[in-house]
């Protein structure tokens, strides 16, 4: 039996484990909001439809649920091409939305834009239910079982493994977004597109580059949650997405650094509240800091007040 210290300190653990997750997949929330002002709610399929990417790139090397066990460089080089081929996919199906279904809409002003959104993942949502089916599907998972005993808790590999390529993408943005020359343009553009334009920003190359982005660390997160659940299906967008952008809007949604606190908040908020009350009060509690957010703090933790964009 597990004393009380140990049992949170486990739910701590599983809490970051959550929230490295719902942190990658906020991202791409707060990417496009702080570029166009658009909430895009085709990121919770794009999430899902990665989950299926990544299933089907670890199955390549024939993998199949966790019979298949792998360590060393055969691990590290059957992981890094799952990551790469399922952050490409996702990327190349966050562009293709913005292409064919946002910008032909993007000098309409209005809620036209976020209610595509919401058609485009409704269409993604629907094609992997007609062709994967409504069933779960068990996700490969190679890792080895290891865990290490940390004050009556269990510290797993995969969770150790999980933190640290999270840790890696969002260092990486944080440097993207603020040391590079593109990365400088994102942030010219998110203040204001048509100065940006007139310094000779390509304010197209801009948007496209934060959908692409966002989306491929939605990939990041899809894979992550197959690996950590083992198992994927054609619901886990609904429910993830929303409690990511929950996380986005407690962070202030188009904050990078507000989407990464406001995932690891989230993640612990539904570890430990699910230890503390009830797990199926989890939901509640989680939705219930949106609706407070939204009303009483609608910029967030580390967002701020802008002029609206017109």
């Amino acid at each position: 039996m597990m004393g009380w210290e140990a049992v949170y300190l486990q739910q701590v653990i599983n809490g970051l484990s959550l929230g490295a997750m719902y942190a990658l997949l906020a991202l791409g929330f707060t990417m496009v909001y702080g570029i166009l002002e658009l909430i895009n709610f085709a990121h919770f399929s794009v999430f899902m439809v990665a989950s299926f990417i990544g299933m089907m790139a670890l199955e390549l090397f024939g993998l199949s649920g966790q019979s298949h066990i792998l360590s060393g460089f055969a691990l590290i080089g059957v992981m890094v091409f799952a990551f790469v081929a399922t952050m490409l996919g996702a990327g190349l199906i966050g562009v293709a939305i913005e292409r064919f279904a946002l910008r032909p809409l993007r000098g309409i002003p209005g809620t036209v834009g976020m209610i595509t959104t919401i058609g485009v993942n409704y269409i993604l949502f629907n094609i992997i239910l007609l062709t994967e089916g409504a069933g779960s599907f068990n996700y490969p998972n190679p890792m080895p079982r290891m865990e290490w005993p940390i004050g009556g808790a269990r510290l797993e590999l995969r969770e150790l493994l999980i933190w640290a390529i999270s840790l890696v993408l969002m260092l990486g943005l944080h440097f993207f977004v603020n040391k590079t020359r593109l990365g400088k343009a994102m942030r010219a553009t998110a203040q204001d597109a048509e100065a940006a334009r007139m310094m000779g920003v390509d304010v197209d190359r801009v948007i496209v580059m934060a959908f692409f982005l966002g989306s491929a660390l939605a990939g990041a997160a899809a894979l992550i949650f197959g690996l950590y659940y083992n198992y994927t299906s054609f619901i886990i967008g609904y429910t993830a997405g929303l409690r990511a952008f929950t996380a986005a809007v407690l962070g202030g949604i188009g904050s990078v650094s507000g989407a990464m606190v406001g995932g690891v908040i989230i993640g612990l908020i539904e570890a430990l509240g699910g230890q503390i009350i009830a797990v199926r009060w989890t939901d509640v509690i989680i939705f219930s800091i949106l609706v407070l957010v939204l009303v009483f703090a609608p910029t967030g933790l580390m967002g701020r007040s802008t002029p609206t964009k017109s």
